[in-house]
């Protein structure tokens, strides 16, 4: 499994993120999935927007930016972790593990709301 590199190569840095903030950081992990922190957004002065190719998205808004770093680094720490129980497509038992994977990040949006 790969580390958490920046999205586009960090060309969407500075760009407006879907939350209507500057995007401020941008990582992609090829195993599919993104996580972008904005500041200045419409609803909140921060927010972080983490998705999960084929599974979903899930946004948290934030006060603060140290806590939004804060939280930012342990959501994407979360992400891999969830990515780890993602199983191969030919994987034995795949619904269950798939399943199991849904479950973590349903787990995950309820942790970080």
């Amino acid at each position: 499994m790969s580390d958490w590199q920046a999205y586009e190569a960090g060309n969407t840095l500075g760009l407006t993120g879907v939350q209507g903030g500057t995007i401020m950081r941008d990582d992609a992990h090829e195993d599919g999935a993104r996580i972008t922190l904005e500041r200045g957004c419409l609803r909140a002065p921060y927010a972080i927007i983490s998705s999960l190719y084929g599974m979903g998205d899930h946004t948290r808004f934030i006060a603060d930016e140290p806590t939004a770093n804060h939280a930012f680094d342990q959501m994407r720490a979360a992400l891999t972790d969830i990515l780890m129980r993602m199983p191969a497509e030919d994987a034995d038992d795949y619904d269950a593990k798939f399943a199991a994977a849904e479950d973590a990040f349903a787990a995950f949006g309820e942790r970080y709301a």
